[in-house]
């Protein structure tokens, strides 16, 4: 059997993406409350993403929309990892979100911090597992709100960032201007 290198290096990126969101699902969260997902995009629906991103970028002054567009083209996959916005049930004892109790965050519309710090771990531990597969990503908020304005993970999903991932003989997302 002869496996050439582009396919071996395709499989790789696919076989990271899916370990990156068992990784998400089992990074520790707030209370145990799960209310993470994850997405991989690749192919046409991630150069969809992509366009997205660039139009973005072009309708709100935003460069680096763009530049991030362009390397999401020069990617294999997409990882998106996204929260719902939900209160834990802390009430009183915890006030982080600067409102008394959950009830009054929700009622006015607050965040509770759990969300975005469960989003962040999750984040985290699938990166980690790029770097160990030796893969090269970068955490990208641009993808993430293209993804959300394509709504390919739901309405309910409010907080997403976007991991492209790329095999190659240079990282695309290293010296980035």
């Amino acid at each position: 059997m002869i496996i050439h290198a582009k396919h071996a290096e395709e499989t790789a990126v696919m076989a990271t993406a899916q370990a990156m969101c068992a990784a998400a699902r089992t990074a520790p969260k707030a209370r145990g409350m799960d209310y993470l997902t994850t997405l991989i995009v690749a192919g046409d629906d991630m150069m969809a993403l992509a366009d997205k991103m660039e139009e973005m970028g072009k309708a709100g002054d935003r460069p680096s929309f763009i530049r991030d567009a362009e390397n999401v083209r020069d990617s294999q996959a997409l990882v998106l990892i996204g929260t719902r916005e939900k209160t834990r049930g802390l009430n009183d004892g915890c006030q982080l979100c600067h409102h008394p109790d959950c009830a009054d965050c929700a009622r006015n519309n607050g965040v509770c911090v759990y969300g975005p710090m469960d989003l962040g771990i999750a984040i985290g531990s699938a990166v980690s597992v790029a770097a160990d597969s030796r893969v090269d990503s970068r955490i990208m908020f641009s993808a993430g709100m293209a993804a959300k304005a394509m709504n390919l993970m739901g309405r309910e999903y409010s907080m997403i960032m976007g991991i492209p991932l790329s095999v190659s003989g240079k990282s695309p997302y290293f010296d980035r201007k």
